[in-house]
């Protein structure tokens, strides 16, 4: 016993006198530009050239290397898009602790206004997200956030707006890590490109986020401002198409002391079009459409931080949002040896209606005094409603030109209200270890009613209820060693649905309680190679567009109902992901691997009424597995010259139930059950040219390969687009000109056999000129506040957009 103890206090004064002759280099890494921290920069101390440690700054930029021997060091602090820093440090007897503060600059002109905006966009890959810094490139790509979209790795938008990453469109959109009561379609074409000053790409997100997304998360992270005194911006654009649409934002924000006023408005403006044709090679049946939409939307925004004092903020802001629509249908069908004896049947299609949507958010913010220590409340109500007034005017012409004629009108009304409460906990237990813990409500209540003219319709008159309430709790748990980090988490979430039509005519109820887990793991191979292996539990949940089982749009020939049957799907993935920091740039490529359980789907069935008629609708298929990989690289080959080339592929297991029509029956078909391997390949390539220090030029190529799905055959799309931006007024000012879809390449074609041969393409307006300008005013010292941030569900506000 006598010899243990002994041990026990040699191995003490051992290292007790290691630590004495060791020493500790600590600091903070910020933004010279704006005094921001920065995070997740890369430190590296060494001795005659060779790393002897290294850290990455954590998110408020500082870091601390101990352990060091007592003499002389080559210190290094780097950040992609910024300037290397390169310094030195002696640690001796007489000083064995030394304190590095480093303003890093950027390699790029600054804006001096509210917004700091770099020349050139940056990709960089962070613990759980790849993240898009946006700069003046991407900004030049349109109007809207919708226009900048199909620039960025890994996401498409289609013809109609709609967002998918690595090819599925079960994706879910974040307006700074919160959700919005809006249509993300609707929603990006209103976020003017300007606002946006990062992109978050989480393609395997933890338990702390909401499950929901297969595929992953888009978080739309918009400028804060914390100037004191007043200041602001303005941005306004056209795009020239076959019509001019106009698009303009104003953001004003005004602190003193203790209190943040911020405001902003933006509208959009305009008619766009769209129109194409499907034909049935069958029967020698061409069906030609001809789409116009013209949208005018207003979004407002006011609120307010109040500082109570260094350890406790009360925010509150409140977002208004109305558009109105007129949309028209025109549908042309020729049947050129049709048996009905019909040779032409015309539709004029009129849709018109506001909506509306009012947000009103209240949060506080606890900061204990441990760094890092936090506590957040926050409270969201929002409610919604939708109008649509819809007249049908179906003319049929016989082949002995005879005559007759079907009007009626349609009304729809929706109503949605959305309450959330939730609380996040944050406490570094210490300088390796973080426990986050949070709790989270989400009560949905949605009513559609529907009223129509059509004496063939199942229900003339209907109301359909669809109620969901969502409780869920999770908990996170990390640590970091020298080159290795773990987070392992979990949610448990208890999920109720209610639908309900024509009170009680057809009622669908589900009711679970399920456990979400998620891991990660992270290795720093060194300063340059990080390597990270994740996984994640996922669901995606019908929505109310895909159940209500009432007409979503109708066409003579196509008309799409919901099915109220549908259940969740549930996604299980995991990601291998690698990120290289090069001097000039970075490199980032991974790998992926999903299974899907019960997958929702599009399908398309004869209508049993009507053969010649189709019905699209939904509905769960068994089982599927995708897996891809993506690459990207952001590089810098000389000093005028950048550019940022990636490619992503994503392939997909679908098997599916679809409908063939039986040409010896006329009015059956037959169901068969179809596997198939849907590849998905995309390739983009952003070129920027510096010409002089006010004048750049940009070159943008696009492609996307062709598609083929349980349903149909898609073919090839691509593009180039050309543009170029000016700078004046020191700075304030940026004016932009883009030239999109130079060619006019751009087109969606298709042709399937399912439920008949039959082909198909249609085409819009990509081929638009766009003319941009933003400026800037006001300013002043900038000086921190501290207010509502939730950092990994992001709930950042300040002067920004929604």
């Amino acid at each position: 016993m006598k010899l243990k103890l002994l041990l026990f206090a040699l191995l003490g004064v051992i290292a007790t006198t290691h630590a004495q002759n060791t020493g500790t280099v600590s600091g903070k890494v910020i933004e010279k530009s704006n005094k921001a921290p920065i995070s997740y920069a890369t430190v590296s101390i060494k001795d005659n050239g060779k790393v002897v440690s290294g850290v990455n700054t954590d998110d408020n930029g500082d870091f601390t290397m101990k352990n060091l021997a007592l003499k002389s060091y080559t210190i290094e602090i780097q950040y992609i898009g910024f300037r290397k820093y390169i310094g030195s440090v002696i640690l001796s007897d007489n000083k064995k602790s030394a304190m590095v503060n480093v303003s890093l600059e950027e390699e790029a002109t600054q804006l001096k206004g509210v917004n700091i905006v770099a020349e050139r966009s940056t990709i960089e890959q962070k613990i759980d997200r790849k993240v898009i810094n946006v700069g003046k490139d991407l900004t030049t790509a349109g109007a809207s956030a919708s226009d900048i979209m199909n620039n960025i790795p890994s996401v498409n938008v289609d013809q109609d707006g709609k967002l998918s990453l690595r090819g599925n469109d079960n994706v879910r959109v974040l307006i700074d890590g919160r959700p919005s009561n809006i249509d993300p379609a609707q929603l990006l074409k209103q976020i003017p490109s300007t606002s946006i000053k990062k992109i978050e790409l989480i393609t395997n997100p933890s338990a702390k986020y909401n499950p929901e997304g297969m595929s992953g998360i888009i978080n739309i992270v918009l400028h804060k401002n914390a100037n004191n005194g007043f200041n602001g911006s303005y941005s306004g654009g056209i795009t020239f198409g076959e019509t001019a649409k106009y698009n303009q934002s104003l953001d004003l924000n005004y602190k003193t002391g203790k209190v943040n006023f911020f405001g902003n408005g933006g509208t959009n403006f305009g008619t766009y079009f769209n129109d194409g044709f499907i034909k049935k090679t069958d029967k020698s049946t061409i069906q030609n459409l001809d789409i116009s939409n013209k949208n005018d939307s207003y979004l407002y925004k006011i609120g307010m931080d109040y500082l109570i004092d260094d350890h406790n903020t009360l925010s509150f802001y409140s977002t208004q949002n109305k558009a109105t629509g007129l949309g028209f249908v025109n549908t042309d069908i020729d049947y050129f040896n049709s048996p009905e004896e019909i040779s032409n049947v015309y539709q004029k299609g009129r849709y018109e209606g506001p909506n509306k949507t009012g947000t009103y958010n209240l949060a506080y913010k606890h900061i204990f005094k441990k760094e890092g220590h936090t506590l957040d409340f926050e409270g969201n109500y929002s409610t919604t409603e939708e109008t649509q007034n819809a007249s049908f005017d179906t003319e049929t012409i016989k082949t002995d030109n005879t005559s007759n004629r079907n009007v009626y009108n349609d009304f729809i009304n929706d109503k949605r209200k959305l309450s959330t409460l939730n609380v996040d906990y944050i406490n570094p237990l210490n300088e390796k270890t973080t426990l986050e813990a949070g709790a989270e409500a989400r009560i949905t209540k949605t009513e559609n009613n529907y009223a129509t003219e059509n004496p063939f319709a199942e229900f003339p008159v209907s109301n359909y209820i669809y109620d969901t309430d969502i409780y869920s709790a999770y908990v996170t748990f990390g640590q970091k060693f020298k080159k290795f980090s773990y987070q392992l988490g979990a949610r448990f979430e208890s999920y109720n649905l209610k639908s309900n039509l024509n009170y009680g005519y057809k009622i669908f109820n589900d009711d679970y309680i399920t456990l979400y887990p998620s891991a990660y793991l992270t290795y720093n191979l060194n300063e340059k190679n990080t390597f990270q292996l994740s996984y994640s539990r996922r669901v995606d949940r019908p929505s109310l567009e895909q159940t209500k089982p009432i007409r979503e749009f109708s066409t003579p020939l196509v008309t799409s109902f919901g099915n109220q049957d549908l259940r969740p799907q549930f996604t299980n993935s995991v990601e291998l992901n690698y990120t290289k920091t090069l001097e000039k740039g970075s490199f980032t490529t991974g790998v992926f691997y999903r299974s899907i359980n019960d997958p929702i789907s599009r399908t398309l069935r004869p209508d049993e009424l009507n053969p010649n008629k189709q019905i699209m609708s939904f509905t769960n298929y068994d089982h599927n597995t995708s897996y891809g990989f993506e690459v990207s690289l952001n590089y810098k080959i000389i000093k005028w010259w950048d550019i940022q080339p990636s490619i992503d592929f994503s392939s997909i297991n679908q098997q599916g139930v679809v409908f063939k029509y039986d040409e010896t029956q006329t009015t059956k078909s037959t169901a068969e059950e179809r596997t198939v391997t849907m590849a998905a390949f995309n390739a983009r390539m952003n070129s920027n040219f510096k010409a002089t220090k006010r004048l750049s030029f940009l070159l943008f190529g696009f492609y996307r390969g062709p598609v083929e799905d349980v349903q149909q055959k898609r073919k090839e799309m691509y593009k180039i687009d050309i543009g170029s931006r000016y700078t004046l007024l020191d700075n304030k000012m940026n004016i932009s000109l883009r030239f999109n879809d130079v060619f006019n390449t751009m087109k969606y074609a298709f042709d399937t056999q399912y439920p008949y041969p039959q082909s198909g393409q249609f085409t819009w307006e990509s081929q638009t000129v766009y003319l941009g300008l933003t400026y800037n005013f006001g300013g002043a010292k900038i000086k921190k506040l501290q207010r509502k941030q939730r950092d990994d569900n992001t709930s950042k506000d300040a002067g920004g957009m929604f």
